[in-house]
């Protein structure tokens, strides 16, 4: 399936970036996945917000701890204030295509991603208000929302690159004004 999408990436932006070897065209490096815990005190909370992201990735979140210690916040240095996980290969084109299938176009007055959401070096970020919108986490329970952060990594060079193959691959960019 990879190597599908590379080819056509190739054939559908060849003329545009003057590409003369496939290898030239943007890659998919990898997909993180992030969510902050820091004002959940609650332990059974952190275990469903844990469980929750282990079914929408399919893979275990790494906790992130506090680099320091922020009396306003009352978080202390090392304790745990969210979750991430990475994600490449096989399991990062599986959550790409449910994220543009079924996750996007479920989420309330969705009009497409902002291309500022992409940066300089070809990344995009993309914040998901309620983690509801994917299938494996659909329940009654809708009193323990959270949202979540979802990094797409590419190998382009620039942004209009990246732009190019991001809605080359079918994520739905809003068109510019």
């Amino acid at each position: 399936m990879k190597a599908k999408t590379q080819q056509r990436a190739f054939a559908a932006l060849k003329a545009e970036f003057g590409y003369t070897n496939i290898m030239q065209v943007p890659k998919i490096v990898k997909i993180v996945i992030s969510s902050g815990v820091g004002g959940v005190k609650d332990q059974k909370r952190r275990e469903l917000i844990v469980d929750r992201l282990k079914r929408i990735a399919g893979q275990a979140p790494a906790p992130r701890g506090a680099k320091k210690s922020i009396a306003n916040f009352k978080s202390r240095k090392g304790e745990t204030i969210g979750y991430q996980m990475t994600l490449r290969g096989e399991r990062a084109e599986a959550f790409l295509q449910k994220l543009i299938h079924i996750a996007l176009p479920r989420t309330k007055d969705f009009r497409g991603i902002s291309p500022t959401s992409i940066d300089e070096m070809g990344n995009i970020t993309i914040g998901i208000k309620e983690h509801t919108v994917f299938p494996e986490t659909a329940d009654e329970d809708s009193k323990d929302i959270f949202g979540l952060a979802v990094t797409i990594a590419t190998t382009a060079k620039n942004k209009k690159e990246a732009e190019s193959f991001l809605r080359h691959i079918g994520l739905p960019l809003r068109a510019e004004k």
